[in-house]
């Protein structure tokens, strides 16, 4: 962009603006941005319902791991569209793990009204983690079919049969 200035600042003697500053860094690579969102992600999910036994970067292939380790202005190869057979059964395993955790905390929730779950965790307030599983399942090369019929069969086997017909 074309920064315009007047006469007078131009003789201006400090420190470079921040502007300017910002206009001479590097522009980041926005599709390994949003590949690091989604680790951060499914690290998060993890986390919030302790899932055991996870490996996080078994999740990935190759590129994919070799691109966490990258400067996000450099231009990496990212996954492709062909998949080892391998990577997304254990991708299509976790998104059902949290489906299905999602769906138990929703339910312990709603019968120890004592507490809720907003009070307990404020900083998630509606978040809605089937959702997001599916909007992972996008990003995982996962059909997103496969992940809305779980969360139907999860809800309809905790008794929230209204939730499920929805």
């Amino acid at each position: 962009p074309v920064l315009d200035t007047e006469d007078a600042w131009v003789s201006v003697e400090g420190p470079v603006s921040i502007v300017e500053l910002a206009l001479e860094q590097k522009r980041i690579h926005y599709p390994l941005v949003e590949h690091q969102f989604v680790l951060c992600t499914i690290l998060y999910a993890i986390m919030r319902f302790s899932l055991k036994s996870v490996k996080p970067l078994s999740l990935f292939d190759s590129k994919g791991k070799n691109a966490f380790f990258k400067d996000l202005t450099s231009i990496q190869l990212l996954p492709s569209g062909d998949m080892d057979p391998n990577v997304l059964s254990v991708r299509q395993q976790f998104l059902v793990k949290v489906v299905s955790a999602a769906v138990q905390t929703l339910c312990s929730s709603q019968k120890a009204k004592e507490v809720s779950e907003e009070e307990l965790f404020p900083f998630e307030k509606g978040k809605n983690w089937p959702n997001l599983a599916v909007d992972l399942a996008q990003y995982l090369q996962i059909s997103e079919d496969v992940v809305k019929r779980h969360y139907v069969c999860e809800l309809y086997s905790y008794g929230l049969d209204h939730l499920g017909e929805e």
